[in-house]
């Protein structure tokens, strides 16, 4: 059969018509080269979507190949669902985190809760039992109209979706920022666990084997969401409505148990998510990577709308569907088990051996495509970019003093310094009962389930303001935040997984902000053996011209050999000492770019804070150690709000004040909200002091006696007393009130 005669032509083909599916005229020519035609407009409905930014990584696949993925532990890299960690005991970490962020803006309730629902199927494809979620959340500045709408839909959507699905949300972020005012941040993590020798793959394997189709039914929700998603919002964004999927996640659970059972049985070959761009990108992905052709009848897909066209069919990103090649003989027990769970079971095509992608709707083939182009050949630019250029530092008379107390208080009170409570009381946070650490500290912590002492954390981190002064230390700072948040459980970092969200990459000066991050990731995952193993690319982050800011999500996953040596933030005591490791000479210097400027002073200017990766990592593992042999009572890293805030947050949780000494020969200012890296405050009874303080000089770590704990008050130097209470109230109260609309 003549394949250039045998294709239906439904629609014309026109400028235009390419142009609404994100393909730039060149795009377009070498669609036409590589097939020798004009094609279907189902045929450039799969093009759109295979090689869309979302999809095929065009602008960043360059600059991704250049991250360290590999290392003692790592099982799976980046190129799968998810990346795979060993954790020992033929028990494997399985995990991810990916952006939903245009979505989430359209439709904030389903956005989010169809992101969360996505990154969970990311991890079962594997095979693992999710056992831990986390989110990073950034919206628009507080007073901007649609704000507030966002933080409620987001949220309710993030815990309507992972409550019912039964995984504990263990951490995150939330951040507000005028520049994300017009296209926020919804970043999902989850991991897994299972055994290291029962990981699943979606490479298809073998020739004539069934493809099936399992999970929830098709509709037209969500068609054309991952080419949305690649593309800039601009005055037609409430016509992208239709484009945002809708999730159940009582259908997930019963997907996730089907599935685990499945794969129990040995049927399954390959499998699959069918997340960005549905049927095409699962399809597509299988048989490129196992270099085999894929062959789809439409009609057997299970659907829940009338008269769907192939287009949509192809094109719909549907939730709770997953695709399979399947042992031909296994196949009645494969559908038994589906049919128990109540999910649908289809076989919807087959693997062939032409490296052909062949698309059939009611009698006619409606695509028949080079299944490796789509796939793994996707275009690939090296985009043109900008040099970086520092700021000029702010000069030593340029550092504004205000009143230390009262500065600390405007933190704790404010949009980005305040308690998170009133966010993560919406989520379940103690479901499965292995919690062992709840938001609100340094890391999530949750016991590894059938094991005695081993537990896991998990952390996500990244400072855009840092990014934007400086992308390559502001990547370098979102990894070494996470590793070190992680450090602070006791935990040691195994692994990392980034989440990209940028502006327009056609910009050379945005470009530039990518390239630069993704230097500076690198050489931190380098230096502190943090490799990234999973993630996601989110550009074109930007509404009418105006881009967020750079935004590099880095989640991180560590491990705690034995957890009842676990390390919390909380004051344990009075009267024990607080030592600050890691400190430079009076103790802050580093204060451009710092929370106090930004929210005292109403100030962003100057450089982002230089991480020296080396001490970095030795003052981590020197903090790391004393926590293992339970020589600490409490440890906290020291960033956003510098040293006051962290003495503010130990006290809050512990309930117990502390006086910390006026700095010598120092602007307090400095050494109270500077905000250098590579800090912890720690806390050690009088017994354990001298020990801590002989080991911290055999390893050449700074680690000053700053002050001790007791009493009812904070006293931050020569500053008024500030009582635990009056912080505790400015620190919880923003949120609630806010959301309350009393600000």
């Amino acid at each position: 059969m003549d394949s250039k005669k045998s294709i239906r032509n439904d629609y014309p083909i026109t400028p235009e018509l390419i142009a609404a599916h994100g393909l730039k005229p060149d795009e377009y020519q070498r669609i036409l080269d590589l097939i020798g035609r004009e094609p279907s407009f189902t045929e450039l409905g799969i093009f759109s979507a295979m090689w869309n930014e979302h999809c095929s990584y065009k602008s960043s696949k360059k600059w991704l190949r250049t991250l360290p993925t590999t290392g003692p532990r790592v099982i799976q890299g980046p190129g799968e669902n998810a990346g795979v960690v060993d954790i020992d005991d033929g028990d494997c970490v399985v995990f991810k985190m990916e952006s939903h962020n245009h979505p989430s803006y359209i439709e904030p309730y389903q956005g989010a809760a169809t992101g969360v629902g996505g990154i969970l199927r990311d991890v079962f494809t594997m095979g693992a039992r999710p056992v831990a979620a986390m989110n990073a959340l950034r919206f628009g500045a507080p007073e901007h109209p649609k704000t507030r709408h966002l933080v409620s839909g987001v949220v309710s959507g993030v815990g309507g979706y992972g409550n019912a699905f039964g995984v504990p949300t263990v951490g995150g972020e939330v951040e507000f920022d005028a520049r994300y005012n017009g296209n926020i941040l919804v970043n999902a993590f989850a991991a897994g666990l299972a055994k290291s020798d029962a990981i699943f793959y979606s490479k298809a394997e073998g020739v004539g084997l069934p493809v099936v189709y399992l999970g929830a039914k098709t509709g037209r929700d969500g068609v054309g969401g991952a080419t949305m998603a690649s593309a800039e919002f601009d005055e037609s964004i409430d016509e992208k409505r239709p484009t945002v999927q809708v999730g159940d996640p009582f259908t997930e659970k019963c997907l996730l148990e089907a599935c685990l059972e499945l794969m129990a049985s040995g049927a399954v070959i390959a499998i699959q998510d069918m997340g960005a761009a549905g049927l095409t990108c699962s399809a597509v992905e299988m048989g490129a990577k196992g270099d085999l052709g894929i062959e789809l009848n439409l009609d057997t897909v299970p659907v829940r709308e009338e008269q769907m066209s192939a287009y949509e069919m192809m094109l719909s990103e549907s939730q709770e569907r997953m695709l399979m090649v399947l042992r031909p003989e296994q196949e009645a027990e494969a559908q038994a088990i589906f049919k128990k769970w109540g999910l649908d079971f289809a076989i919807v095509g087959k693997t062939t051996d032409d490296l052909r992608f062949r698309v059939f709707h009611q009698g006619e083939q409606v695509a028949d495509l080079p299944i490796k182009e789509l796939g793994d050949e996707a275009p690939e630019y090296d985009r043109p970019w900008t040099p970086a250029v520092a700021p000029k530092a702010l000069a030593a008379d340029d550092v504004p003093s205000a009143d230390i107390a009262d500065s600390l208080i405007k933190l704790l009170n404010s949009a980005n310094g305040s308690s998170r409570r009133w966010v993560y009381e919406q989520y379940d946070t103690l479901i499965q009962g292995n919690s062992l650490q709840l938001p609100g500290g340094d890391a999530g912590v949750i016991r590894v389930d059938g094991h005695e002492t081993k537990a896991l954390a998990f952390s996500s981190d990244v400072t855009p303001r840092y990014v934007e002064a400086d992308p390559f230390e502001g990547g370098k700072q979102a990894v070494a935040e996470c590793w070190r948040n992680l450090t602070a459980t006791g935990a040691t970092p195994l692994a990392s997984t980034d989440n990209l969200n940028f502006g327009n990459p056609e910009r050379p000066e945005i470009m530039s902000q990518l390239v630069h991050a993704i230097k500076g990731i690198g050489e931190a995952c380098r230096v502190l053996e943090f490799p990234i193993v999973s993630g996601n690319v989110s550009l074109y982050n930007e509404t009418n011209g105006q881009g967020i800011l750079p935004t590099p999500t880095i989640g991180g996953v560590g491990l705690i050999k034995d957890w009842s040596k676990m390390a919390r933030i909380r004051f344990a005591g009075e009267g024990e000492a607080i030592l600050l490791a890691g400190a430079p000479e009076g103790w802050g210097t580093h204060i451009a770019q710092s929370a106090y400027m930004r929210d005292v002073h109403n100030r962003i200017d100057g450089p982002a804070p230089h991480v020296d990766l080396a001490h970095e990592k030795a003052t981590g593992d020197f903090v790391r150690g004393l926590i293992e042999d339970g020589l600490v009572t409490a440890v906290h890293d020291c960033s956003s709000g510098g040293l006051a805030q962290a003495v503010a947050e130990m006290a809050i949780k512990g309930e117990i004040g502390a006086t910390i000494n006026e700095p010598a020969a120092h602007n307090p200012v400095l050494s109270f909200f500077g905000e250098d890296q590579g800090r912890y405050v720690l806390t050690v009874t009088e017994g354990n002091l001298s020990q801590v303080q002989s080991r911290a000089e055999k390893a050449g770590i700074s680690t000053p006696l700053i002050g001790r704990t007791g009493g009812k008050s904070v006293i931050l130097g020569s500053a008024k007393p500030v009582s635990v209470e009056q912080l505790h109230q400015a620190y919880e109260s923003w949120f609630p009130d806010y959301m309350n609309g009393e600000i």
